[in-house]
């Protein structure tokens, strides 16, 4: 300042955005789809804040396992004092085969009082609240990855009665699938498994953040008349859950009608 006398300003502060909550997520590198998805789901007075973590674009078992030891370090981006409700870890792949309670220690290593999750065990949280029990799946991963996701299914004493995958390894590819090529897989196994009254299909699991489905999931269970339930749905319902919001959303499919018990 040179020709005048800079003045102090009178202010007055309040809490800022997310009053009702806060949700810090650790989106990966090279994801896409999960922060744009999340943001049309978070009711008024909810709010989130990412940060991200390293990974490679192509989603193998050796990549996945890799991003353990970078989860506390990424978590720990997302500061103790914003006040957190809940913190997620968004990779479904990643959680399944690190394991959860693996992700969720290193995610407690940043923020040891606060409640975490991660879409594979959001995905379990929700088929219980369902009332699911025979599930198809729709993932877009290599076989390895993809049997990841069904051993731990029916290691929680799902049935998997279909399985179907674009196998795909690029993510930056993934987040590019059509939300119609997600609804017609879809389709495609809900209908493998009809005629069969013990391969009915009480849900079907979209995996994996990158893939899109918020578009579709409401019109998809109206036409089949079962749950669908995609990664980041599923992560969506569980955060605001965990966060102590119960509030029910319309359009985003049955799960949204549900608090944790169902």
């Amino acid at each position: 300042m040179t020709s005048m006398d800079l003045q102090q300003l009178p202010f007055a502060t309040d809490n800022g955005f997310g009053q009702r909550a806060r949700i810090g997520i650790v989106v990966l590198e090279n994801d896409q789809t999960v922060e744009a998805e999340l943001s049309s789901l978070w009711p008024e007075g909810v709010a989130a804040f990412a940060t991200r973590i390293p990974m490679e674009d192509r989603v193998t078992a050796e990549t996945l396992l890799a991003m353990e030891a970078r989860i506390p370090e990424a978590a720990a981006l997302l500061p103790v004092r914003m006040g957190f409700d809940v913190i997620g870890y968004g990779c479904t792949s990643a959680a399944t085969l690190i394991g959860e309670d693996r992700v969720a220690e290193a995610v407690r290593r940043a923020h040891p009082d606060i409640p975490n999750t991660n879409p594979i065990t959001a995905v379990l949280a929700a088929m219980a609240a369902l009332g699911a029990v025979r599930v198809a799946v729709v993932t877009p991963y290599n076989a390895e990855v993809t049997g990841g996701i069904v051993d731990l299914l029916t290691g929680h004493g799902l049935e998997v009665v279909a399985v179907g995958s674009f196998l795909e390894e690029s993510d930056a590819t993934v987040a590019r699938i059509t939300e119609a090529s997600v609804a017609d897989a879809v389709r495609r196994l809900v209908a493998s498994a009809d005629g069969s009254a013990d391969r009915r299909v009480d849900a079907v699991f979209v995996s994996c953040t990158s893939l899109r489905a918020y578009g579709i999931a409401g019109a998809l269970e109206a036409e089949l008349g079962v749950a669908v339930v995609s990664s980041n749905l599923a992560f969506g319902w569980h955060l605001l859950r965990l966060a102590g919001i119960d509030d029910a959303i319309d359009g985003m499919g049955r799960l949204f009608a549900l608090g944790l018990e169902g």
